[in-house]
């Protein structure tokens, strides 16, 4: 596992929420991140402000960059944007980049997920979940459209989910907010590990998600040096395929 220190010290910036990986010809940086935690949105600012990718990809829809480029460039430009977290805070450290939307909904995911539950034979009622979640993903995807429209439009930047409230905040030092954000990261994961989801409509969902993810990543790479910014949730599955299909040389 290569982590971020050779890019910048800082206790936010580790090897359990930064690994980086060389190809032949372009580096991939992936930033796992915890939406909304201050210190993830110090996280991606630092390394972002470190490296200058030539690509910066969100796990978010492509419908959903609109609304989170213009929390980028509201509010005062020596602070974090007011909105959207993380994720509008990589788009204004890395002003210069391409920025990509990776997640779902979009065909490719339609088109693998469709296959691999016909080729599975899945129960109706698993199939009858998957295609429910499916439904509230492209509602929120749509919302974010109408919602990036409506504020290029109007003088009101219209917000589609309240931030989430932790007991850290961003006046903390970077070390507090480092330890907050591993004992979070720590309870959710014991949580998830008390569940069994294998099988699930949430299961097949969640890694045809990671399975295009990495495919657009893979494309990706052929447009220079790229930094991902995902949930610290699929860090590990994304960079154990990535390794494997020979993005690392």
């Amino acid at each position: 596992m290569a982590d971020c220190h050779v890019v910048v010290d800082d206790p936010r910036i580790t090897g359990q929420f930064c690994r980086r990986l060389s190809g032949v010809s372009a580096e991939l940086t992936l930033l796992g991140v915890v939406h909304d935690h201050p210190a993830s949105i110090g996280r991606v600012e630092r390394v972002l402000e470190s490296i200058a990718p030539d690509v910066l990809a969100l796990e978010l829809p492509p419908a959903a960059l609109p609304l989170y480029q213009a929390y980028a460039r509201d509010g005062d430009s020596d602070e974090s944007p007011r909105f959207g977290g993380e994720m509008s805070a990589a788009i204004r450290a890395a002003a210069d980049a391409d920025v990509v939307g990776i997640d779902a909904p979009n065909w490719s995911f339609l088109r693998r997920l469709i296959t691999r539950l016909v080729a599975d034979r899945v129960p109706p009622s698993t199939a009858r979940r998957v295609v429910s979640s499916l439904g509230g993903a492209t509602r929120e995807a749509l919302t974010y459209r109408i919602a990036a429209t409506l504020t290029h439009a109007t003088s009101t930047t219209v917000v589609c989910d309240d931030p989430i409230e932790y007991d850290c905040s961003h006046d903390d030092s970077p070390a507090e907010q480092a330890a907050h954000e591993r004992a979070h990261v720590a309870t959710v994961q014991a949580l998830l590990g008390s569940v069994d989801t294998d099988g699930t409509a949430l299961a097949y969902r969640d890694e045809t998600r990671e399975r295009c993810m990495i495919e657009r990543l893979e494309s990706l790479r052929a447009r220079g040096d790229v930094v991902a910014v995902v949930g610290i949730d699929h860090l590990g599955a994304l960079e154990s395929a990535l390794r494997v299909e020979g993005l690392e040389s």
